[in-house]
């Protein structure tokens, strides 16, 4: 059985390749950008949905899991304007991560 590092670090490789905070969130802080933008909406759509599959799929304990929490970054988006609080894809991704916790092992 695989040791829980290499798990959690392609989760982490896995989420952040589709992270629209990195790659575009600064774009909307200047302006460049609008957080209603269709190119970003896809971006943050594909990310919410990679997010929620790997957290189902990575076989991750509570602590990797913990490393790996969405809410933070939801927050930050939400904040921004790019995400809500009350879109469906947001509250699955909330609804997986805390299902994942619960049922983890240490």
């Amino acid at each position: 059985m695989e040791s829980g590092e290499p798990i959690l670090q392609r989760a982490i490789a896995a989420i952040s390749q589709s992270d629209p905070i990195t790659k575009l969130l600064e774009q909307v802080k200047l302006g460049r950008m609008k957080p209603t933008d269709a190119g970003l909406k896809a971006v943050t759509g594909s990310w919410l949905d990679t997010y929620r599959k790997t957290i189902e799929s990575a076989g991750l304990t509570k602590q990797a899991l913990r490393r790996l929490d969405p809410h933070p970054r939801v927050a930050l988006l939400v904040e921004c304007g790019v995400l809500t609080e009350a879109q469906q894809d947001v509250a699955a991704l909330r609804i997986s991560f805390d299902r994942a916790v619960a049922t983890a092992p240490e």
